[in-house]
């Protein structure tokens, strides 16, 4: 036996500093929550590999959608951080009563995927607005948590559930240590390969955007608001941090037709290549698709009045502007109309010094 020591709306456009400064208030930033060496007696730490627990309603469906993400070694189905006198079985948890959660643990390679690419894949699939319940299935011990095993995870974890947070009014995910976690039974190991047909939340799309992750947000953390208000201009923090917009035919990268790619003015996370940018008419920069689906995030926008759906960065929580489909000048019908001040070009022949070497392919 082994101890192991280790408010989707409009309201995206909420400031990370404004969140960081609640979080202070309440004395949890920066503040480490690791009182006692959590309690996993199945777990053995391996050298070079990391750990982390999500509950994300049915545990079938977040073991799947790990395991299809590369990096991740070894993911195991069980119960996290219910009573401590009572040692789970699923019989007991499924009463709702014990105080235990459906919960996942992550083994994974920091080599290969960082714990950023985890946590930002596994908020995309669960809604973190319900309390005790995801998809069809309700009950305590469906809620959603991210429990960390050690500080340096507490540190990412508080990070991007910052950025999560900022996303939605209302925000019910536990974020917390990690006491303690019992292996499920057998026949709930591996469920969906057992059982192909079986219940199962997040959907086969959800599952193959995981899977084919290209950009790793890890790679590109997003800088404290003080940074961001420093670094960029007025236009540029008007639109990525305020939900502005620039004026149609004004932006230099309307007309550019360089190869290259788009990244995030605010932390250089790529999103768009000049391989998929189109002339729409429109007078904003245009694209097809991203580079990678993971790096945007699609959220209901019902501003002045309107239904549509706003196209946010991954890692930055950048306003970038809309997505419409059924477009007649798309060649694919979608179009992500894009703000040119919440980007950065970066030209073919530059890409490799900048780091985007591994993106040459999707250009040319």
């Amino acid at each position: 036996m082994l101890i192991l020591m280790v408010f989707m709306l409009s309201a995206c456009g909420m400031a990370s500093g404004e969140l960081s400064e609640a979080l202070k208030e309440n004395g949890k930033e920066g503040e480490s929550m690791m009182t006692q060496a959590p309690y996993d007696p199945n777990y053995v730490k391996k050298d070079g590999i990391e750990v982390i627990y999500l509950a994300g309603g049915c545990f079938w469906g977040l073991e799947k959608l790990m395991q299809s993400i590369p990096g991740v070694v070894d993911v195991v189905s069980g119960y996290a951080n219910g009573r401590a006198a009572l040692v789970p079985t699923y019989n007991k948890v499924v009463r709702g009563n014990t105080g235990y959660r459906e919960t996942v643990r992550v083994e994974y390679d920091p080599s290969l995927v960082s714990l950023d690419a985890l946590l930002f894949a596994y908020y995309h699939v669960i809604d973190p607005t319900i309390e005790n319940a995801q998809g069809n299935d309700r009950g305590s011990q469906y809620q959603t948590g991210v429990y960390f095993a050690d500080e340096a995870s507490q540190a990412t974890v508080e990070r991007i559930t910052a950025i999560e947070k900022a996303c939605n009014e209302r925000f019910v995910v536990e974020v917390e240590a990690l006491e303690r976690f019992y292996d499920a039974e057998e026949y709930h190991q591996n469920y969906l390969d057992k059982n192909p047909l079986g219940y199962c939340h997040i959907s086969p799309t959800e599952m193959q955007t995981a899977r084919t992750m290209i950009v790793d947000p890890g790679d590109y953390p997003r800088p404290s608001q003080e940074e961001i208000k420093s670094k960029l201009t007025a236009l540029q923090y008007s639109v990525t941090q305020e939900a502005g917009t620039e004026r149609a035919f004004s932006h230099d990268y309307y007309t550019n037709d360089k190869p290259g790619i788009y990244v995030d003015i605010v932390t250089g996370e790529p999103l768009f290549s000049s391989k998929d940018k189109f002339e729409s008419g429109t007078g904003w920069p245009s694209f097809t698709k991203p580079i990678d689906e993971n790096t945007v995030r699609l959220i209901e926008d019902k501003s002045f009045g309107m239904r549509r759906i706003e196209v946010r960065s991954r890692a930055g929580n950048s306003h970038l502007g809309h997505v419409f489909y059924d477009d007649p000048s798309s060649p694919s019908g979608t179009r992500y109309c894009i703000n040119g001040a919440a980007l950065r070009f970066v030209p073919y022949e530059e890409m490799e010094s900048e780091g985007c070497g591994y993106l040459l392919d999707y250009v040319k």
